[in-house]
């Protein structure tokens, strides 16, 4: 009856979300209720379940989704994200374009605020989509939308991947020493395989693009008020690539054997992000002022309490789980064959992500909730936490489609109608979790 009982809240919370636009963080928690009532945790220990759970995953990855986010906010007012995108065009010639936008959003700026990247990085697309072929703009618009979300959830500190290590108990330099590989190397195959889908008639410009002269001018309005105040192509990488340094630094110290107090403060996530987020405030107070970084700020705090919430009731729901019992319930059918769990634990691990994803639409929120389900029973698997966090990872980009916000985000922004959109964003998703998987697996051998 668990099991059932867990089908039924995975379910109602999936249906509550799609069918009756219920916010994520109410279904959530009704959801969490009835898993821990339902199964007869009990009254006490269910809100015991939730709050723990909550306040575990905070503890954890909290701060770091803070400043991530209010880092993004900042550097979102000061045009950096920008600079970043426009050396691209610059240097990078036009038929590597793609291949490089789309590594650049995956290994050197990942961020939490995906919004951002695609508000910034689309007028560049389109203004450059005409250097390559007629076909250009389908394969810019496909390369952002794999760039962003391959690190989104492979590299740190994109919001999926911080939420999963979280999760799963995973240390962030450790998710990153797979992720830095996977992620990159997912983005330019699936970038790859893209252009030779358009060689073979995949796009139709007459009926899948639809950019409109208001797109237009509100881009060159956007040029002539933010060009004069935008930081060098230094200052603008440094507040994201110094974190990533020294998360890495840390990481591969323990791994070698030479990290000390001082090298594990400095690799510490946390003082990491908190040394960017100060970067970026520092120049956003020289760039735009003072009153424009406090706006920036306020707009960032906002988005950051949503985003807190939702990631911590993500915990909640796995700690409900985990009270229920159904850790060992599941662990049971992992012991049952030693030979078989391995790649069929990896694959369980993707089809939960994927399932949820195409039901609620939001990336973060299926790998924050997929995490949750699988955490209880990690002790029960022959695989590395990492592994199975990568597999979540994966299977979290599964066919990314019109139930999502941020679709109709990339559709306005780079100029595509809904087929169009379907063409190049829910392809590349898709093709991006779809090749990912393997990698995962080829990870699990070494790991």
């Amino acid at each position: 009856m668990i099991a059932l009982h867990t089908a039924i809240a995975i379910i109602a919370i999936i249906l509550m979300i799609i069918r009756f636009k219920i916010d994520p963080i109410i279904a959530l928690v009704l959801g969490c209720f009835y898993l821990g009532l339902a199964s007869g945790v009990g009254f006490e220990k269910t809100v015991e379940a939730i709050t723990g759970g909550f306040g575990d995953i905070m503890a954890k990855i909290g701060l770091l989704i803070g400043f991530g986010v209010l880092m993004g906010a900042l550097l979102h007012a000061i045009g950096a994200f920008k600079v970043m995108v426009d050396a691209l065009v610059r240097i990078v010639p036009a038929n590597r374009l793609p291949y490089a936008l789309a590594v650049a959003l995956t290994a050197i700026f990942p961020s939490i605020y995906v919004d951002v990247q695609v508000v910034l990085a689309a007028p560049v697309a389109r203004s450059s989509a005409k250097f390559i072929d007629k076909r250009g703009l389908a394969w810019l618009a496909a390369a952002l939308g794999t760039g962003i979300f391959c690190g989104y959830v492979f590299v740190i500190p994109g919001l999926a991947a911080i939420s999963i290590a979280g999760l799963l108990q995973v240390q962030l330099g450790t998710y990153l020493i797979y992720g830095i590989v996977i992620g990159p190397v997912t983005a330019i195959l699936t970038v790859w395989l893209f252009r030779r889908m358009l060689s073979m008639g995949w796009w139709n410009p007459e009926k899948d693009e639809e950019i409109s002269e208001g797109l237009l001018e509100e881009e060159s309005a956007d040029e002539l008020v933010d060009a004069g105040q935008r930081p060098s192509l230094l200052l603008s990488v440094m507040p994201i690539l110094v974190p990533l340094l020294l998360i890495a630094f840390g990481a591969f110290a323990d791994l070698l054997k030479f990290s000390n107090p001082f090298i594990a403060f400095i690799g510490n996530a946390n003082f990491a992000l908190f040394l960017g987020l100060l970067g970026a405030y520092v120049m956003a107070r020289r760039f735009v002022g003072s009153d424009r970084t406090a706006g920036a700020f306020t707009d960032g705090l906002h988005t950051t309490g949503e985003i807190l919430l939702v990631t911590g009731v993500g915990g909640s729901l796995g700690a409900v789980i985990k009270a229920t019992g159904l850790a060992k319930l599941l662990g049971g059918l992992f012991s049952v064959d030693a030979g078989a769990p391995i790649v069929l634990s990896i694959l369980l691990a993707w089809f939960i992500a994927a399932v949820l994803h195409l039901a609620i639409g939001s990336v973060s929120v299926a790998a924050i909730t997929a995490a949750g389900i699988v955490a209880p029973i990690l002790g029960s698997i022959p695989l590395p936490p990492v592994i199975i966090g990568l597999a979540i990872a994966s299977g979290s980009m599964f066919a990314l489609q019109v139930n999502s916000n941020f679709f109709w985000m990339f559709k306005s922004l780079l100029g595509l109608s809904t087929q169009g959109s379907l063409k190049t964003m829910t392809t590349v998703t898709s093709l991006a979790s779809l090749i990912s998987l393997p990698l995962v697996i080829a990870a699990s051998l070494v790991a």
